[in-house]
């Protein structure tokens, strides 16, 4: 069977990778699991967050994504992320100034976050066309003081951060820009390659933890918003109600998603955040991320049946929440317009 682009299916994750982990160590608190964003591993009297991802479908800003796309997988457990290792593959092709811009890139990115690089390795990869970025960050906090993506509980409300898509209408915006031209008028490119400025979630997760009653949070990476709802209810044991029409999508996405003939909500989504909040909790929080000038609304709510996974459309007509099976970015990189 031939893979499909992007995350491999989650039945080969749980029938192979899964089952070949090495050997249980008592520290491990959290290891790979559906759903979850990283690790967790307790040492003395502190929990240690781990996690990792690559870059691979971008090329404008690679170093800058790699290290908010890895930070905001430490944030959604509620801890701010300190360290980064990163490992840079290079294209045959690459000379002195891809390394430097790549770094330079990486390095600005960490100091926004206040994360110190402290290693990881960079070489020239035969086979490659484009660079690759492999990002693992850490984050340390007092034992057991965190949130994972697996605490939503039945009656949970689900607060969605900034809109769908934000970073696939970025990398699109950026990398197709010539082909976008011809369909979209100069200015909404411009805006929508502005969207790298949202990619970090690392505000909205502490804000949101700080305010109090977050039970989970989990960033909606591949697979857009409607793969991260998945993937967050998959991790909690739980079903969820969402309403189309309280999930924002901008303009420039819904333009650049027409033009590819790809669905928002299946469109990468890093930047923004998915959160489960108690009942009694969730004006409050969503008033904190507003006060912090973070756009934020309740799109739906979590139920007690795993198996009922709905979307109510616009019309009112009842769904099933789809699950991607590949997040549409490859899609339209991999589409010639005419």
């Amino acid at each position: 069977m031939k893979l499909p682009m992007g995350k491999i299916p989650i039945d080969l994750l749980k029938e192979v990778v899964f089952k070949n982990l090495g050997v249980k160590r008592e520290e491990v608190v959290l290891g790979p699991a559906a759903g979850f964003d990283g690790a967790i591993i307790d040492v003395m009297d502190k929990s240690l967050i781990f996690s990792m991802d690559p870059i691979t479908g971008a090329i404008e800003r690679i170093g800058w994504l790699a290290v908010n796309i890895n930070a905001n997988d430490v944030a959604t457990f509620g801890v701010e992320p300190a360290f980064l290792f990163s490992c840079i593959l290079l294209p045959e092709n690459a000379d002195r100034k891809t390394v430097e811009t790549i770094c330079v890139q990486m390095d600005k990115a960490a100091r926004h976050l206040g994360i110190a690089v402290v290693g990881g390795h960079c070489e020239v990869t035969p086979g490659l066309t484009n660079p690759i970025v492999v990002g693992c960050t850490m984050g340390i906090t007092e034992k057991g003081n965190y949130v994972t993506a697996g605490g939503a509980k039945p009656g949970d409300k689900l607060i969605l951060t900034k809109t769908a898509g934000i970073e696939g209408t970025a990398i699109l915006a950026s990398d197709r820009e010539k082909q976008l031209k011809k369909a979209i008028d100069a200015p909404v490119l411009e805006e929508a390659k502005k969207f790298f400025n949202q990619i970090s979630v690392v505000k909205d997760a502490i804000t949101a933890i700080k305010t109090g009653g977050v039970n989970a949070m989990h960033d909606p990476t591949e697979g857009g918003v409607s793969g991260g709802i998945h993937e967050m209810a998959d991790a909690s044991n739980v079903g969820v109600k969402v309403f189309e029409k309280k999930i924002s999508i901008a303009k420039e996405t819904l333009e650049i998603c027409r033009t590819f003939k790809i669905d928002p909500l299946q469109l990468i989504s890093s930047g923004a955040l998915l959160i489960a909040a108690k009942p009694d909790s969730t004006e409050k929080i969503v008033k904190a991320l507003g006060d912090q000038q973070i756009q934020a609304s309740v799109i739906g709510e979590f139920l007690d049946s795993p198996s009922r996974r709905v979307l109510i459309r616009t019309d009112g007509k009842e769904t099933s929440l789809v699950r991607p099976y590949s997040d549409h970015l490859w899609q339209a990189l991999q589409r010639k317009l005419k």
